[in-house]
């Protein structure tokens, strides 16, 4: 038998009502729903493939499942990242994957590759210095982002309209460029980018970091971030208020073709070529379905860079499991149509609406 003081009741129950509060808030996180849905992957992945979770250290790299995972995931990764500041602000960007065939394309052909004998060993060197070459993508990439910044914030087309002049130009330029052949690279050291280790870890992680980083600090330690939702949430009572709205949009567009540049030359360097007709294919698509599913709003002003990045997870560890599991490839694309679906309804206030309704 127990026995409890009278302070003891109200303490108790200020404890549960604690407890249950600190549960409320974890449930109704902007990332609780995305970080549950890459747990339920890891799950199912964890009973259904073997061995999904071991990891081992070959040659001081470390190989896994997991790590194949976020280094394939990489690309998308920064992809996702420019197009959330892109759909904060109300926009869409549509061209991402032609830019990523572009920035391959122009590295891949500056670079090349000359075999020339080194004491008597075959050796290849870069056409041109390895940094101009990288300089030469990144910038093709900035002006694509300039070209789509100036129809949008300049000349007022609609997003959509204004980037998909670029995506049919721009992999018809890049194909231009190759004659329509797959360009090879056989400069090792730009093989490091998409496949190079460092620290046992693949080193596009280390990109995908040191830019997220990058963005996360000019987002939340400076005005940026807020100028965005801003913008995104009313532009004319923004542009009223006296920020700069032409100017933050061509930004985004810029910072978004940058980050798609960026991917281009690390999925160029992983396959060792530049394939123009189908480098970056779709990409723009996994990027906005990536975005969305990390709780960025398609009506603009709220965003979630972390959740970006988890929403990038979910794409590439679904493609696995599919793969995985002897899924024909083509289911992937029905799963993503059915994704993007449920998606779009949870961000509809009609739905939801019609949801209560139903409760009530």
């Amino acid at each position: 038998m127990s026995l409890s003081t009278p302070s003891s009741v109200p303490l108790a129950r200020a404890a549960s009502l604690t407890n249950a509060s600190m549960l409320q808030s974890v449930l109704h996180h902007p990332l609780s729903r995305p970080l549950a849905a890459l747990l339920l992957l890891l799950l199912v992945d964890f009973f259904a493939i073997p061995g999904f979770f071991h990891l081992e250290i070959r040659d001081g790299h470390l190989y896994g499942s997991v790590i194949d995972i976020v280094n394939r995931a990489a690309p998308l990764m920064l992809a996702a990242l420019g197009m959330t500041l892109v759909i904060a602000t109300r926009g869409i960007d549509i061209s991402v994957g032609a830019v990523v065939a572009l920035s391959g394309t122009v590295a891949a052909m500056l670079i090349g590759g000359t075999m020339v004998m080194d004491n008597g060993v075959p050796t290849y060197v870069s056409n041109i210095p390895m940094g101009w070459a990288l300089a030469a993508a990144l910038g093709a990439a900035l002006l694509c982002g300039a070209w789509n910044g100036v129809l949008v914030a300049g000349l007022g087309l609609q997003p959509i309209v204004a980037t998909l002049i670029l995506m049919v130009a721009g992999r018809g330029l890049a194909q231009l460029l190759t004659d329509g052949q797959i360009v090879t690279v056989y400069y090792q050291p730009y093989f490091f980018i998409g496949s190079g280790y460092l620290f046992g870890l693949p080193f596009s992680l280390f990109l995908v970091a040191a830019v997220f980083i990058i963005t996360a600090v000019l987002m939340r330690k400076t005005a940026l971030g807020l100028f965005i939702q801003a913008v995104g949430i009313n532009p004319v009572a923004a542009r009223l208020a006296g920020i700069k709205t032409a100017t933050l949009i061509f930004f985004v567009y810029v910072f978004c073709a940058a980050c798609a540049g960026l991917s281009g030359l690390m999925i160029s360097s992983n396959i060792k070529s530049a394939d123009a007709n189908n480098a970056g294919l779709m990409l723009e698509l996994d990027a906005i379905l990536a975005v969305t599913l990390g709780g960025t709003s398609l009506a603009g002003g709220k965003f979630s860079l972390v959740g970006s990045m988890i929403g990038a997870l979910i794409i590439q560890t679904l493609t696995y499991t599919i793969y995985s599991l002897g899924v024909p490839p083509e289911v992937n694309m029905v799963v993503k149509s059915v994704v993007v679906f449920l998606v779009c309804l949870s961000q509809s206030s009609e739905f939801k609406q019609l949801l209560h309704r139903r409760k009530a």
